[in-house]
């Protein structure tokens, strides 16, 4: 511990983050600079973007203007800044006095069984249920065909920015990426210390610049869902209209759907995909066939 240890509460987080952010560099939190730095350490909107704040609301917190930060908010400053279990411990003294010392409970997202139901027996038709951080929480058949090329299909984010696969697959993977960002910064926005999102912010802005450099911009809408034009390693190229369909019941979760024209080309891709997979069809759909 530096010589901050124990500092007045009013005063002290804003020193408190100060000295931790000025003393880490930028390639121990996992960022690429070039050229020389005009400050030490990392700068106020590194620290931001890492945690999944804003720059203004990070600057409040330093200037001792925003004395009320969250758990959940703490936690995501002490993995950005790297602290160790007794600076740790220092921030939540400073930060949050005895009576607020709860942790929020985690959000747990479940697919309505009749829901899951319903998509997988679409078989001509990828299908998808997704989170309110674009966690991939159900899918069908056809969706895991279509994905196969992944290596993981768990977050539309993470595949988008994270695994190869994206760069061949989508026709426009900048477009796509654009309006992942959009929509998450939309989620953040009506829910700033929900813990799922700012692990994904966390873990994307460390391990992708160009999430970095998107999650930085400020979109006022998110763009309008348009037909997405792919590339499969089996069938080749696809059109499909993407309809994305609020679950009323389940405020947060979307039905995604792909549709590709009657009588097009598309659609016949999507019929030899779904024979290529038709094992898997006829398992989900009889789970004793396979046993």
């Amino acid at each position: 511990m530096d010589n901050d240890t124990h500092l007045d509460p009013v005063e002290g987080l804003g020193r408190f983050l100060r000295s931790r952010r000025e003393r880490l560099s930028p390639e121990a939190a996992g960022l690429l600079t070039a050229g020389r730095r005009r400050v030490p350490g990392l700068r106020r909107d590194e620290v931001a973007t890492l945690a999944g704040v804003s720059l203004s609301y990070y600057s409040r917190l330093e200037q001792g203007r925003e004395v009320s930060p969250s758990p959940r908010v703490l936690e995501a400053m002490a993995r950005v800044l790297r602290l160790g279990d007794e600076d740790r411990r220092e921030l939540f003294r400073l930060a949050l006095p005895p009576a607020r010392r709860t942790r929020a409970p985690v959000r747990v997202e479940r697919v309505r069984p009749h829901l899951r139901q319903l998509i997988e027996s679409w078989t001509r038709t990828p299908a998808f249920v997704i989170g309110h951080a674009q966690d991939l929480l159900a899918t069908n058949a056809l969706a895991d065909a279509l994905y196969r090329d992944f290596a993981q299909h768990d977050n539309v984010l993470r595949m988008l920015f994270l695994d190869p696969a994206a760069k061949s697959f989508y026709r426009s993977p900048e477009r796509a990426r654009h309006r992942a960002v959009a929509d998450l910064q939309q989620t953040a926005a009506s829910t700033p210390e929900d813990p799922r999102v700012l692990e994904l912010v966390g873990e994307l802005s460390v391990r992708s610049g160009e999430f970095r450099a998107l999650w930085a911009r400020r979109y006022t809408r998110v763009p309008p869902y348009e037909t997405k034009q792919v590339y499969h390693s089996v069938v080749g190229d696809l059109e499909l209209r993407h309809e994305a369909l609020d679950i009323r019941s389940v405020p947060g979760q979307q039905l995604v759907v792909l549709q590709a024209e009657p009588g097009s080309p598309s659609a016949d891709g999507l019929a030899l995909l779904g024979s290529v997979g038709a094992p898997e069809v006829l398992r989900r759909q009889n789970p004793a066939h396979g046993t």
